[in-house]
């Protein structure tokens, strides 16, 4: 029996991650589910003389959703598969001052178009190839409410280069139904996307929900190729990057049956600290664990 096919229309967006939200889609565990996505700009950037001042900053960093997905509940653990990205043949990129990892820097605002094809896009006479991800990926927190244009335990606007095509999102549940919500496609995007923004598009995505009962991680796991990565997040890059470091050696700790010293020592060996973005309110930084230490029961908490 083949499952069907669940799709959530671009114009079902919302511009935060809150419980607040009822919504109108529905998953089981197992089903396939396309969001069709609107760029992070909200479709205002047309041509290149779109000026900054033009652009209405409410309506930005757009996630379409929440879906909800039957049987999720506080403490268990959302998985995401992403079965396929498709992008459009055009892309949008630009720089303000300052934002950014220069914001101290003076130039002008500039906006530019780039054009998609044959797996390439194309910046002035650069090529690029094409490396479709997500940049917002993220469920209702228990309490409050989280702009879609930032990142936390929930997931959110986290910009991990490796949210792409075959990658599985591990998100922990907070609420019933988990109320999942995604979009700020990027045709490529490197990893610290240091000018603010990346080459965002909009398209679809593809993926299938699963569900895993009675446990969750601490913070989003990324699983891709041959590792897990621990998506960490803070204020400034020093706390992001503690917080992915502490949680890293607790997990080494746990899959090896080492002691605190022991599992410090082997992660100067073994983890890598990668920094996924340094121009959003919360910076990201990844812990990267190597599948051959360390199993997906090791990243997860059983619920309280």
């Amino acid at each position: 029996m083949l499952n069907l096919v669940v799709r959530l229309p671009r114009d079902y967006i919302i511009y935060s991650f809150s419980k607040r939200y009822v919504p109108k889609y529905r998953a089981t565990p197992g089903e396939v589910v396309i969001f069709e996505t609107i760029d992070a700009f909200g479709g205002q950037i047309v041509d290149e003389s779109v000026t900054l001042e033009s652009i209405d900053w409410s309506k930005v960093n757009p996630a379409t959703g929440p879906l909800y997905v039957e049987g999720a509940s506080p403490g268990d653990t959302l998985l995401v598969e992403i079965e396929e990205i498709k992008v459009s043949d055009k892309a949008v990129i630009m720089v303000a001052p300052g934002f950014g990892a220069l914001p101290d820097k003076e130039f002008r605002p500039t906006v530019k178009v780039l054009e998609v094809a044959g797996g390439k896009v194309r910046f002035g006479k650069v090529e690029i190839e094409v490396r479709p991800m997500i940049g917002v990926i993220g469920v209702a927190p228990s309490d409050g409410e989280f702009p879609t244009g930032t990142s936390g335990y929930h997931g959110g606007n986290m910009d991990v280069a490796l949210v792409t095509t075959g990658s599985r999102v591990y998100l922990p549940v907070f609420v019933e139904g988990a109320l999942l919500a995604l979009g700020d496609l990027h045709v490529v995007q490197a990893d610290g996307e240091l000018c603010v923004a990346a080459a965002e598009t909009p398209g679809e995505v593809r993926v299938r929900v699963e569900l895993i009962k009675g446990k969750r991680p601490k913070y989003p796991i990324v699983e891709f190729g041959d590792r897990f990565s621990i998506i960490a997040f803070g204020e400034d890059l020093d706390t992001a990057a503690y917080r992915a470091s502490e949680e890293a050696v607790s997990v080494l700790m746990r899959a090896l049956s080492l002691g605190f010293e022991e599992a410090y020592m082997l992660a100067s060996l073994v983890v890598d600290l990668r920094i996924n973005q340094v121009v959003d309110p919360m910076k990201g930084v990844r812990a990267e664990i190597p599948k051959k230490y360390v199993r997906l029961e090791h990243l997860l908490y059983p619920s309280i």
